[in-house]
Formats: structure tokens, sequence, C-alpha cells
């Protein structure tokens, strides 16, 4: 009969030092048996939603916590029946979180066991080891029961392992229960939002008795014990006001915005475009069958002219270094695209977008959009941008002073096209007119340098044909 063994999936760090994430939904329950790499659960970063893949092959004893939670990195969330025997990601095969975001490779990702007693036990090629930072999904793979057949846990029961005692004999081995977190850390037991609401409150669990099931400390138990006995947007509050937790995406940028506008200086210049050959020339296009089956918009146009405009004004697409005092020259352009979606403001990029032709660059503009919209963009999608467009004229608004997205010198924002009186060969006239906004930074760029990208961008816009004089 084969042995089996108890381990547990730690909640992995999904990119650039973020510290916690929210379970969207489960994809599995326990007493389902899962494969490696299967999709087990949704969870949402700070950036973005992340399908989390399975890093063992087995039946699921145990989901530690509910969709809804916000769980800290390196928690436990979710335990696995494995076999022994080697088939569950046998010698620290990878583990890919699906589109997640590391300096490390698929290749280097590897769940570590660590025995009943904490010791950690690295592979034998030396992946995963404890001193190797890189992989983000090291150490949160760990084997809570070394041998013996344990008892299927139902969801809220306590699991019986067994710790190895190699001095004594097998049939000996005492079987003790698992201790919790609380029992181990010794600190009161509550969920991880319980324990940050303390922290936000200046509550002292250790101070605080708990009501809930087995003494577990509550929300409202923290609350009573602050003084605040009524919880956010309950309805001893009333109904004249929604509260909604800061979370997530919102969560994310809101700090990276409140970072750019306090640490970049700020400059924001405004022209106003006749763009009617810009709309003559999109009409045309539209008709043409080389474009047959694209999708054409004023952004599609106004993102080629500001990949063409950043050649001659190489400035607005390079970075503040400073750590390393630098001003980093990016020569290649990740153009980056606002997006509002449900879960928030998003600015996805399209890599290397400055080496797409006008349709490469129609396909990129829907691809990115659709996945925005669907809340399915990826962290890797979300990285590395250059320079932004910002598309506040589809709200039919016509110019703005849009903020930086942290890491980049300029962010270009489109109003809306509108026919407006326009003086054309000194004679009154109804033309297309449009508004462009560009703000940036002005540690790296000059006011004369701005001024001359944001005319070069109104020339392309006034007459596409002037793209010629320019590549």
């Amino acid at each position: 009969m084969t042995a089996t063994m108890i381990k547990e999936f730690r909640l992995p760090d999904l990119g650039e030092g973020l510290t916690e994430s929210e379970i969207l939904s489960w994809k599995v329950a326990v007493g389902d048996t899962v494969t490696l790499n299967q999709v087990i659960a949704e969870v949402e970063t700070a950036k973005a939603v992340v399908e989390l893949p399975s890093p063992f092959a087995g039946v699921v004893a145990e989901l530690h916590e509910q969709p809804g939670t916000v769980v800290e990195v390196g928690k436990p969330i979710v335990s696995f029946e494995v076999d022994d025997a080697g088939s569950s990601n046998p010698g620290g095969a990878p583990v890919a979180v699906k589109e997640s975001v590391g300096t490390g490779s698929a290749g280097d990702r590897a769940a570590v066991e660590t025995s009943a007693n904490g010791a950690a036990a690295a592979p034998a090629d030396g992946v995963g080891s404890p001193a190797k930072r890189e992989p983000n999904l090291v150490g949160y793979g760990a084997v809570v029961e070394h041998s013996g057949r344990p008892t299927r846990r139902a969801r809220g029961q306590v699991q019986n392992v067994k710790a190895p005692a190699p001095e004594a004999p097998a049939a000996a081995d005492p079987v003790v229960p698992r201790q919790t977190e609380a029992e181990t850390s010794e600190r009161p037991r509550s969920t991880p939002p319980v324990r940050k609401l303390a922290r936000d409150l200046g509550v002292d669990l250790e101070l605080v008795p708990g009501t809930g099931p087995g003494g577990l400390i509550t929300r409202e138990d923290v609350q009573n014990f602050s003084g605040t006995p009524e919880a956010p947007g309950s309805a001893a509050q009333g109904e004249r006001e929604t509260r909604t937790p800061i979370k997530g995406v919102r969560k994310f940028t809101a700090a990276a915005m409140v970072q750019s506008a306090f640490t970049a200086p700020h400059v924001t210049e405004f022209l106003t475009v006749d763009v009617t050959a810009t709309m003559e020339l999109l009409a045309r296009l539209k008709g043409n069958k080389a474009f047959e089956g694209y999708k054409l918009t004023p952004l599609t146009i106004a993102a080629k002219a500001v990949l063409v405009a950043l050649r001659n004004n190489p400035s607005l697409n390079s970075r503040w270094d400073e750590a390393n005092q630098e001003i980093v020259q990016f020569n290649y352009v990740n153009l980056g695209i606002a997006a509002a979606t449900p879960r928030g403001l998003t600015v996805p990029n399209i890599k290397d977008a400055d080496r797409l032709t006008l349709r490469e660059l129609s396909t990129a503009l829907t691809e990115l959009t659709d996945t925005a919209r669907a809340g399915k963009t990826s962290p890797s999608e979300l990285s590395g941008g250059t320079i932004s467009i910002t598309n506040i004229g589809v709200f039919g608004i016509d110019a703005g002073t849009p903020i930086l997205n942290p890491g980049e010198a300029a962010i270009v924002a489109l109003g809306a096209v509108r026919k407006a009186p326009w003086v054309v060969n000194d004679e009154l006239a109804v033309r297309q007119v449009m508004s462009l906004s560009l703000s940036f930074d002005h540690r790296l760029v000059d006011g004369e340098q701005g001024s001359r990208f944001l005319a070069d961008l109104g020339s392309i816009l006034a007459d596409p044909a002037i793209v010629m004089t320019m590549i």
C-alpha cells in the first residue's frame, strides 16, 4: 500500500514584492483529485487577477482560506494528500504561476519540502535553496506529515499528523495533533483581516476576548473593544453611505498615483489641433481591403503618431533612476494605454510597440483593451511601460492634467474629437478638432523638449502625410 503525506501550499509572492493577495474563488473542493499545474484558485494581487496552479498532484485535503479573504504571502492556503512515492511534483518540478511576474525563470520555481519540525530540505539539484531569493515560489510547499495514511480531513477538522522520530521504533511513532498557527506563534486566534483591523485601530489582540468558535477573535470583538462597535457600512450607520474596502488594483493604483504626484515634478502643456485630415485618413483606411477586419479608431492613429514623434524626441521615453542617480534612456517603446476596468484604473502596455505596423498596432490595442475590461490583464502586461496614453475623449472630455505612470517620463491625454469653427486659409470653416494634453517629468524633460514633442505630435495628427518627413 502506497504511503501518503500531507503537503501545504503557501501563498507565493506573485510579483515585485507584493505582500498579500485576495482569494477570489476556489476552482477545487475538499476531496477533489488534482494534477500538477492544474488551476486551483483565482487570486487578486494589487496589480491583477492571477490564476494559481497546483504545485502538487494529489487530493485536496483542506482549503485554509475562504473566498474574499486577504491572505499574507507565505501563509498556507491549501493542503494536499499526496503520494509519498514522489508522484507529486517529483524532484522539485517547475511550478509556474500563470502570468506571474518574477525575475526567476519557471524552471527555478519549485516547492521546498520541510519536515514536521520545520527544518528545510532543499532539492538535490540545489534549486530552491533558501539562500536563493530569485524564485517567487521557493519555500511555499511544506510537508506536514512525513508518512503513514492520514485521516481524510473534512472542512474545519483538526488534522492528525505524525512527527518523525528516527530513534524510536516505527510502530511506536506517536500521533499528535498539528498545532494551529495560534499555538505555534503563541498569539490570539484570528484571521488576517481581523489582525489588520486590530493594527489599524491600535488594538492589542492579547487583550481582546474572542467570542467566535473556539475563542476566535472576530471583527465585532475588535470593534467592541476599541469602542467602534458598528462595522463599516453596517445598518447601524444608516443607509446614506456605502463603504467599499480599498484593496487590490484600486489600492495599488492609489498608492502609485500618490507616489508619482509627490515624487516627479509634473509639467502639463496643452495643444488644440485640427485633426480633420486624420479623421479622413481613418475613413479611407476603414474602406481599404488591407485593413478589413481591423478595429481602427482615433486612438490607433494617435498611438502611431506618438511612436513616430518619439523618434525625434527620445527624452520623453526615459526613466529617472534615483538609486543610481542615472537617467535611463529606453531604446524601445513599451506603450502604456490607460484602461478603466471594474476593479479600477490599470495601465497595461504593448511591448516593443515601436516595431509594429499600423495593422499590428490595431490588433495589439484591441487585445489589450478586451483583456483589461475582462479583468484578465497579467502582472507582466502591467510592468515595464516607458510612456503612456490616456484616451479621455471617449468620455467626452476635452483636456486634463494626467498623472504620470510611475517610472515613466511622459503621458499623453487625447481629448474628444469635436466639430468646431476653425480658421483655414484666413476663412472660417467647420473642422474636426482635438485637444492634446502632455504631462512630463521636469527632471527628465526640459520645457523645450516637451514642447517640441507635443508640436510634432500635433503636426502628425493635423497632416498625417508629415510622417514621411519624420521617419
